[in-house]
């Protein structure tokens, strides 16, 4: 199934269905299927226009991360925190050591405040190497790294190093929370991954706070153009893609019952 996911994201990204396209109307045109060439040149112009000039893609990511509040304050108390991996550049990390970051940094950014502002607190971090090959070094590995780095002592951690998947998060983080006896931990992880991570945590019947971090959008975009960064605008619309997609897969698959949080 991992495997699987990895085949079927690598094709039905935007970038990628555009390429396609544009090598069927090549074909086409080369073998003499003029109109069928010229609809596939349509369709590859379509997709590549909606991803890089039109506000689409941070439209449908924006509807993700709007479905849980931003919290205002600290909470009075934190006993323990679950924080999901996916910061980390594995890759890049295993060869040259240290700590890399993606843009997903928030998650331990936020992590480590928490974790010096309520030093009673335990931290739950899962997260394995989620690559092909699978000889990266995992995210909760890496990760006690840079919390000793600030003081935050190593006994605190809780390292769960084989998850390559959300749902993995979710089966894998049941099992530890029970073996530590922590309970109403916040779950930490990006704005718009929240709504499936919540929905999966809600069907393996495990209460936790949603505390959602490392927002891709202001909040109030509106459906329209934009000719001012197309490079991003490709790179949120596929990760709104992706997470979309995963939403869908996983319902189908009965892993969610479906996504829920507060909306606009």
């Amino acid at each position: 199934m991992f495997l699987l996911s990895k085949l079927v994201w690598l094709i039905a990204q935007p970038l990628s269905l555009a390429f396609l396209a544009a090598a069927l109307a090549a074909i086409f045109s080369f073998v003499g299927f003029r109109k069928l060439g010229g609809l596939s040149a349509l369709v590859a112009s379509l997709l590549l226009f909606t991803t890089l000039y039109t506000t689409a893609g941070p439209v449908a990511l924006q509807s993700l991360e709007n479905r849980y509040a931003k919290p205002t304050s600290d909470p009075a108390s934190v006993s323990c925190m679950i924080v999901l991996g996916g910061a980390f550049d594995n890759e890049v990390t295993s060869r040259r050591g240290g700590m890399e970051f993606n843009q997903a940094a928030d998650r331990f950014i936020e992590s480590l405040r928490l974790a010096i502002r309520f030093p009673q607190s335990r931290i739950l971090v899962s997260g394995g190497d989620g690559s092909f090959s699978g000889v990266y070094e995992g995210e909760a590995q890496a990760s006690e790294r840079f919390f000793t780095a600030f003081g935050v002592s190593a006994d605190r951690l809780v390292k769960e190093n084989t998850s390559r998947t959300t749902f993995e998060n979710t089966e894998n983080t049941a099992e530890m929370l029970k073996s530590q006896g922590l309970e109403q931990c916040l779950l930490i992880t990006s704005a718009f991954h929240m709504p499936r991570s919540m929905a999966l945590f809600a069907k393996a019947g495990i209460p936790v706070t949603p505390w959602p971090v490392d927002y891709r959008t202001g909040g109030t975009v509106r459906l329209g153009f934009d000719f001012t960064q197309p490079s991003l605008n490709a790179q949120i619309t596929a990760t709104a893609a992706r997470e979309w997609m995963a939403i869908i897969g996983y319902r189908m698959a009965g892993r969610i019952d479906g996504i829920t949080g507060l909306g606009e």
